[in-house]
């Protein structure tokens, strides 16, 4: 393990249309001290291309032997990596030039072990939805089972202080299944950043977009199978967590003219 270095992890699968540009930001990072871990999931697409043209050093390409999902994808980056810190940002996100500089500043002065910061919302061309998303300046464990109110593009962890992190093969939810791994840990915390360092893309494929019948089971499938919830408890977690989804947008995500003044 390598003080001070990020280790990001980037899965991918058929995002050449994207996957330069969310490179291109990591390469534009005020913090260098850093190494990007594609691993990409038997892409049919011309990614290999587009990361290839890319010869920085740092740039770590992987390739599945089988397409494998983005759970084992993102387990195996992680198997790979040689940072302090663990951040995470998808093959079709982007981040502020910087956020890995304030982040990590952030989380040493403090002594945290977690941390997420906010983000705006872009479509599929870039351009912005002018939605803005915050949340809670302490997410404890018992919010974390409530909803999941960390962005994945948005997380930051210590790999000192939580290890190897792994989780079962889900084909949905995956992301917020890392984070109830962390929060196995004794008194975990995730502390919000207030700043807008990240864009979601939303895609039109997007699981935000499935109907609340599935969103419903990919729920009860992340609390059951991976995190080993009875049924019923997998169940009851399931039905919180579409409530509080409600609730959070309510409360946390703003159009950004609710923002001004």
């Amino acid at each position: 393990m390598v003080d001070g270095l990020v280790s990001i992890i980037m899965p991918s699968w058929n995002t050449e249309r994207f996957i330069g540009e969310s490179v291109q930001c990591v390469l534009n990072q005020t913090y260098s001290n850093w190494e990007l871990l594609i691993v990409d999931d038997c892409s049919t697409d011309n990614t290999d291309t587009v990361v290839s043209s890319f010869k920085d050093p740092r740039i770590k390409y992987f390739k599945n032997e089988r397409n494998s999902g983005a759970a084992l994808t993102r387990n195996y980056a992680l198997r790979e990596a040689q940072g302090e810190w663990i951040a995470f940002l998808d093959s079709d996100d982007l981040w502020i030039p910087t956020k890995l500089e304030h982040q990590v500043s952030f989380m040493t002065e403090h002594g945290y072990f977690l941390s997420y910061h906010e983000y705006e919302k872009i479509d599929e061309d870039d351009n912005p939805l002018n939605i803005f998303v915050t949340g809670p300046d302490v997410v404890n464990k018992r919010k974390m089972y409530n909803y999941d109110y960390v962005g994945q593009l948005t997380m930051m962890y210590s790999a000192k202080h939580f290890g190897l992190i792994q989780i079962k093969d889900i084909k949905k939810n995956n992301d917020y299944a890392i984070r109830l791994q962390l929060y196995k840990k004794p008194e975990t915390e995730a502390h919000l950043l207030k700043e807008n360092l990240a864009k979601y893309r939303v895609r039109k494929k997007s699981i935000s977009h499935d109907k609340i019948s599935k969103k419903l089971k990919s729920h009860y499938d992340l609390f059951h199978i991976c995190d080993e919830k009875p049924a019923p408890v997998a169940f009851w977690y399931a039905s919180w967590n579409m409530w509080y989804g409600f609730w959070k947008k309510r409360n946390y995500e703003k159009h950004t003219s609710q923002l001004k003044g």
